[in-house]
């Protein structure tokens, strides 16, 4: 994994209807020379998950951040928990991008990532200015959605080592496919919290799903939303992903004739973007090549 040395620490303040928050981020490179790229994380995860991209997207001249979206992470949690919702991480989101004082940037969107990308680069005047959806659409088959959810109430409460940790998460992104033993405890080790007693605790608020809803109220909007982007897209799934069907990328690129399709083999939901195949094919894509290591639809 990338050295500690090439990146800080920060944070900026959000806002929902009761309070303000934290919105923490990790910033890599000093140079933006190619740009300014926002990396977004899935349901549970944070932004230390993209590590691997930011550190050699920063030594090809990109500035990238990597924020925690509020109830993950290092950011804050929110008082009331029916506020972890699409529109609170939209908002959050675009006070961001506000901060880093840049006319544009291009996004990153892995899962829940994806879907806020969606919706900010579906707006007008978005600073969207290239986007890359990691593995989700507007259609969400619900039996993957439940199995998302089953495992969110179902969570240790705790752990008693780093190892059981690793473990449990091993089991629930298995989906990610076969990583190295150095990426599995990455993942895991930028997941838990220690205490004082010894133990290790997930670096997520439980409350999250109470802002949970049915994937059918979001479908309309985010279909919307993704038919008026106008930014090039590239859209990445994995060849054996449930939450993104192949029927639904197939009307995702006919409803956005914007939006290139590269199915990644060797994973299902979703791509974790740790190995060279896969930040490769972003990579190049963002300079304007042709992705070159995996089945194109």
């Amino acid at each position: 994994m990338p050295s500690q040395s090439l990146f800080t620490q920060s944070a900026i303040r959000g806002i929902s209807r009761d309070q303000f928050h934290e919105i923490a981020y990790t910033q890599w490179g000093e140079s933006s020379r190619n740009g300014t790229v926002v990396c977004v994380h899935g349901l549970t995860r944070q932004g230390r998950d993209f590590d691997f991209i930011a550190g050699r997207l920063s030594a090809d001249g990109y500035q990238v951040v990597c924020p925690d979206v509020v109830g993950r992470g290092l950011s804050g949690r929110l008082s009331d928990p029916t506020d972890y919702d699409l529109h609170q991480y939209e908002l959050d989101m675009a006070m961001l991008i506000a901060s880093l004082r840049t006319p544009e940037v291009d996004w990153i969107g892995s899962s829940l990532g994806g879907m806020i990308g969606i919706l900010l680069a579906g707006r007008e005047n978005s600073p969207i200015r290239r986007l890359v959806i990691n593995d989700i659409g507007p259609d969400l088959p619900l039996t993957a959605v439940l199995r998302i959810g089953t495992y969110l109430p179902n969570a240790p409460s705790s752990f008693d080592s780093r190892e059981a940790a690793e473990m449990y998460f091993r089991d629930i992104l298995a989906p990610f496919g076969n990583l190295t033993q150095e990426q599995w405890r990455h993942l895991s080790d930028h997941s838990i919290k220690p205490l004082d007693n010894g133990r290790f605790v997930l670096r997520y608020d439980r409350a999250i799903p109470w802002g949970f809803k049915p994937p059918m109220i979001h479908r309309r909007r985010l279909w919307t939303a993704w038919e008026r982007i106008r930014c090039p897209i590239l859209l990445l799934r994995g060849e054996a992903s449930d939450l993104l069907l192949p029927r639904t990328a197939k009307e995702m690129v006919q409803r956005n004739p914007r939006a290139k399709l590269v199915e990644v083999p060797g994973c299902g939901h979703a791509p974790a973007l740790l190995e060279e195949s896969q930040t490769r094919i972003v990579e190049e894509w963002l300079r304007g090549q042709e992705a070159s290591s995996a089945a194109v639809a």
